[in-house]
């Protein structure tokens, strides 16, 4: 009413009043009136903007890649960005020109020249992996660009989000990957077959080897099984000798035995023999009647009859008759078959 105005703004918003050219009053989140014919309004956004981007970019080795990224600001001095650019605004609140959407502008084409320097050095396959080198670069170029200052705004943070070549440079790339994994794939092919081989070579000269500590460990059994039966032998050896030696002792005892009872039966009998001789010499000059007279000595009758029919024998012819009665014949028999 009357030319007078309202306006009310955020935290995130700085503002400047004008008069004839000069600041009257200026501050961030101001709520004002304002008479419109005699005064401006600059209303500068203070807060962060994110503003994606996409370049295309050419490598050192003249390979076209498309750069796809975000890039975030905010303006740090107000004051400096009205000075350059139209922030004004109407009594709605709408800015007058087309100033501030000109400024994201500004900073992506500072964004671009600083990129399309640093991929200008770079072959294709660096810069494809260059993410975060390229980044750090990059971004150490803005915030040191006076074109940016000047602007009175800060660069927060640069984003990389994809580094892409031409579909037909993928293409062959991506061959030129493909055959070389499946080379490494045939290499690492190749070393398994070859490992195989060389266990099974391992695996086979082993084999003798182990045949041989097996056959050499069966020896050892064999020599210590014929030492051991040796030494069963020999004992059984020396067994035998005891025992054949035993046997022989005692065959020697027993001979000694025998040629000592030989040798006692001998004495006894060369004893009786010289008793005998030595009795025969005593009665060598004895008249032999005497001497059957003795040997008479202790006999029985039937022996004395004996030897008195003997006796009658010799001299039968000297008798003329003899006459036995049958009551001696029968008394001389029946002792002779008593006895």
């Amino acid at each position: 009413m009357f030319g007078f105005r309202y306006l009310k703004t955020q935290p995130t918003q700085y503002v400047i009043v004008f008069r004839n050219g000069k600041p009257l009053r200026e501050g961030a989140g101001l709520a004002l009136f304002y008479f419109a014919p005699m005064v401006s309004v600059v209303v500068v956004p203070t807060g962060s903007v994110n503003v994606p981007f996409m370049f295309e970019q050419v490598t050192a080795d003249f390979q076209e890649i498309t750069i796809q990224g975000q890039l975030t600001y905010r303006i740090s001095h107000p004051r400096k960005t009205s000075e350059l650019m139209d922030f004004s605004v109407d009594a709605n609140g709408q800015h007058l020109s087309d100033d501030p959407e000109k400024l994201p502008q500004r900073l992506i084409d500072q964004a671009r020249v600083a990129l399309t320097f640093q991929v200008g050095t770079m072959p294709l396959k660096e810069a494809l992996s260059a993410n975060d080198g390229l980044v750090s670069r990059v971004l150490e170029i803005l915030r040191n660009e006076q074109t940016v200052v000047a602007l009175g705004t800060e660069i927060l943070g640069l984003s990389i989000l994809a580094v892409k070549p031409k579909p037909e440079t993928a293409r062959a790339m991506e061959a030129e990957v493909r055959e070389e994994l499946l080379r490494l794939a045939d290499e690492a092919t190749y070393a398994r077959r070859n490992a195989a081989v060389e266990q099974e070579r391992i695996i086979r000269q082993n084999e003798p080897d182990t045949e041989i500590a097996i056959e050499t460990k069966r020896r050892q059994v064999r020599e210590v099984q014929v030492e051991a039966d040796r030494s069963v032998r020999e004992k059984e050896r020396l067994i035998a000798q005891e025992d054949m030696e035993g046997q022989i002792f005692l065959e020697e005892r027993r001979r000694q035995l025998v040629e000592c009872a030989s040798s006692n039966a001998r004495r006894e009998a060369d004893d009786q023999a010289y008793a005998i001789e030595a009795v025969l010499k005593s009665f060598a000059g004895s008249d032999a009647k005497i001497l059957q007279a003795l040997a008479t000595v202790g006999m029985n009758p039937g022996q004395l009859m004996a030897l008195a029919f003997r006796d009658i024998a010799e001299n039968a012819n000297k008798i003329g008759q003899l006459n036995i009665s049958p009551d001696l014949l029968n008394e001389i028999i029946g002792k002779q078959g008593r006895a």
